[in-house]
């Protein structure tokens, strides 16, 4: 098979659907010997930084090409399909929902295969999720796009359990085609790995919250905020909160909520990080605290735990498939539960360890080989 894969999703600043992209290709091509790849992108810059990550090293069975249209622009619905056909591409997978319909005028007779991954439905599930996203506003095209992906589609591949549920009922796949939407689990890097570390702490010392994430709606950042805010009230010693990740100036509801409750000076907003940063910032915490009402899987929980640092998150969508009993979890809204139990994490050094051990163990299942080679099974049975 000649596989292309639409490396177009990792952009400059890495998300968790471009942490998903680069991870996929980096296994593929240490797991499979037998088949071709072709890698697409639209960024020079971004296509050097992904071949230096991923240690690619040069081979006639793997191309790295550039696109001069992004994943949004209409020029790829009408010029990638023909691209495609002339590499000889057998099977193309985007890593995220956007496709050219152009490529399947009719369900599974497309010259091309298609594989969707289709990380989660959330502006289907919660209209209000993001009121200011791209998605928001072209919502009935989105809806409309979505549908149509999951009618044309060869395979759809969801990152959970409740993710690919999600996914049949809300593109409306009738029960006899349900079968092509596989859930595939993503991984963890090695480089999220547990440091020595003690639970001795002086009174001036700050005990340290962590949250890892986008600010959209649906991240609950207003119930993170509350929850800050018990905990250093009821804390016998000082408390930070670092909010890692961009800062985004559509939702700023969070930060004026801990500037009225006087908590604003304690948050650090770090802004974008690097992989190391991020890795090393998990290992210099005491508790990732993780409300969000939905998530298709939830990296940062299993980073986490890789990292050994314990977890206090929702029960929401397919956490409690990530989770496991190696966190302590309630429901997106129960502020005072979560509060309740950071402060344990804080104050009982053996419930923090055991849920250091707990958590370790738990995100060993997730590897990116595994999801490679799940996903590399997905192609062939696609390709027939």
């Amino acid at each position: 098979m000649k596989i292309a894969i639409d490396a177009r999703w990792i952009f400059p600043e890495l998300s968790g659907i471009g942490v998903y992209t680069r991870e996929l290709i980096r296994q593929l091509i240490r797991v499979d010997a037998d088949n071709e790849y072709v890698l697409l992108f639209n960024n020079a810059e971004v296509r050097e930084r992904t071949l230096r990550e991923i240690e690619l090293s040069e081979s006639p069975r793997i191309c790295a090409t550039l696109l001069p249209y992004g994943v949004f622009s209409p020029a790829g619905q009408l010029l990638l399909p023909r691209r495609l056909k002339s590499l000889g591409v057998d099977v193309y997978h985007s890593t995220n929902y956007m496709i050219p319909l152009r490529l399947l005028p009719c369900p599974g007779r497309g010259a091309v295969k298609y594989v969707a991954t289709v990380h989660d439905v959330i502006p289907l599930l919660f209209p209000g999720h993001a009121p200011k996203s791209r998605k928001s506003r072209v919502f009935p095209l989105y809806r409309r796009l979505m549908l149509e992906i999951g009618r044309r589609a060869d395979a759809i591949i969801a990152d959970s359990l409740a993710s690919r549920d999600d996914v049949v009922k809300h593109l409306r796949i009738p029960a006899s085609c349900a079968g092509k939407v596989q859930a595939v689990y993503c991984g963890v890097s090695k480089r999220f790995n547990p440091a020595p570390r003690s639970d001795a702490s002086s009174g001036a010392t700050p005990r340290k919250l962590l949250y890892v994430g986008r600010s959209d709606p649906y991240k609950n950042l207003d119930a993170l905020v509350r929850i800050f805010a018990g905990v250093r009230s009821a804390a016998a010693s000082p408390v930070t909160l670092t909010v890692a990740g961009s800062r985004d100036p559509r939702y700023p509801e969070a930060s004026k909520l801990a500037a009225e409750l006087a908590v604003d000076q304690s948050v650090c907003w770090t802004g974008y990080l690097s992989d190391d940063a991020l890795a090393g910032l998990y290992r210099d915490s005491d508790v990732l605290v993780h409300p969000s009402r939905y998530e298709g899987f939830g990296l940062q929980i299993a980073e986490a735990m890789a990292s050994g640092l314990p977890v206090v998150c929702s029960n929401a969508g397919s956490i409690p498939e990530v989770a496991g009993d190696a966190a302590i979890q309630h429901d997106p809204d129960d502020v005072d539960g979560f509060v309740e139990s950071v402060l344990r994490v804080l104050r009982e050094p053996e419930l923090a360890q055991k849920m250091r051990d707990k958590g370790i163990r738990q995100a060993a299942g997730f590897t990116w080989e595994r999801t490679a080679r799940e996903t590399l099974a997905i192609y062939g049975r696609t390709h027939g």
